[in-house]
């Protein structure tokens, strides 16, 4: 059932996040204290069994240097042959990995070459990982929401998105990517991730983002009792104390304000019945896009949003940006 704002007024709704003065800031000297250490990309062919499709395990430096894995799916010979593909480099959703091998082989056979990051500290929940989270935090409920949330340089996301932005350097690095057509894709906390990098790496080609998670947190955080937002709402039941610290921390990683810095061609997707992800908060960052944008609504579905079909939506849309 719906249990957010019908259609016609989320076409109206806006946000009501709020940039803090120093996020460009933040986010450069992050960036930067990130980019001193070399990418050190490691690349191995893993004989996965598949006739039409290479796949190679990857290692790059993420934030601080931390190795972050991947995978590299290409269609079979790319690589030997000395051609680069349009790029497609992903991110997962909450609670997930890169996953098996066999997994995630959409993309290779559309033809494009295609990373998929793990997410450091996931990768129990649904899907395989194989990425640690080496830095320790403070007091924290269950899941990765709260980790370090008390403030912005501590922040559990602070990794993860520079883990992000590095993953999409570390694609360009590899001849067999065409940096000048890569685009960032994901769904539900990969969708959250994409956004952010859109902003972060302003050069990317393409952004799409199915039913986003990580956006529009004053609202998100009180219109939902499910997880993982609601991890935020546990933690603050307890630290009554730290609403406003945890809210301005939230600030510098909100899709929100991401999107008012991104400005590549976007395709957004939201389901009118996701209790996970709810639409307005979607259409909080969808409204702020800089870019040009679209977005598919989904009235009859939750947090799968449109499935296969978003999927249809992005290759039609990445074969028209991208070929």
């Amino acid at each position: 059932m719906y249990t957010d704002l019908p259609e016609g007024e989320l076409r109206q709704y806006r946000s009501a996040q709020t940039d803090p003065t120093d996020f460009d800031d933040f986010w450069a000297r992050t960036l930067e204290g990130s980019r001193v250490h070399d990418l050190g990309v490691k690349l191995e062919q893993v004989d996965s069994r598949l006739v039409t499709i290479d796949l190679y395990d990857v290692t790059f430096a993420g934030f601080d240097g931390h190795p972050v894995k991947a995978w590299l799916r290409v269609p079979a010979g790319t690589v030997a042959s000395g051609r680069s593909l349009p790029t497609v480099v992903q991110f997962v959703g909450y609670g997930g990995g890169r996953g098996h091998e066999f997994e995630n082989l959409l993309w290779a056979s559309a033809g494009y070459a295609h990373l998929i990051m793990d997410t450091r500290g996931q990768g129990s929940g649904w899907s395989t990982g194989s990425t640690p989270d080496p830095v320790g935090s403070g007091p924290a409920t269950s899941g990765v929401m709260t980790r370090g949330i008390e403030s912005p340089e501590s922040y559990y996301y602070r990794r993860v998105y520079t883990d992000a932005v590095r993953a999409v350097e570390a694609a360009r690095s590899l001849p067999v990517v065409d940096g000048a057509r890569l685009a960032v894709l994901g769904g539900s906390q990969g969708g959250g991730i994409a956004l952010a990098v859109s902003a972060l790496v302003p050069d990317v080609a393409a952004l799409v983002a199915y039913v986003p998670f990580l956006c529009d947190f004053p609202r998100a955080t009180v219109i939902t009792d499910r997880d993982p937002y609601k991890e935020i709402g546990r933690y603050l039941a307890v630290h009554r104390e730290a609403s406003a610290a945890v809210h301005e921390t939230l600030s510098y990683f909100d899709g929100v304000n991401f999107a008012r810095r991104a400005s590549a061609p976007a395709w957004f997707s939201a389901a009118l019945m996701d209790p996970t992800c709810p639409p307005s908060t979607v259409f909080g960052a969808y409204h702020e896009y800089a870019g040009p944008k679209e977005i598919a609504v989904w009235p009859y579905n939750g947090h799968e949003g449109g499935g296969v079909l978003d999927e249809v939506m992005a290759t039609e849309a990445l074969a028209g940006m991208l070929r």
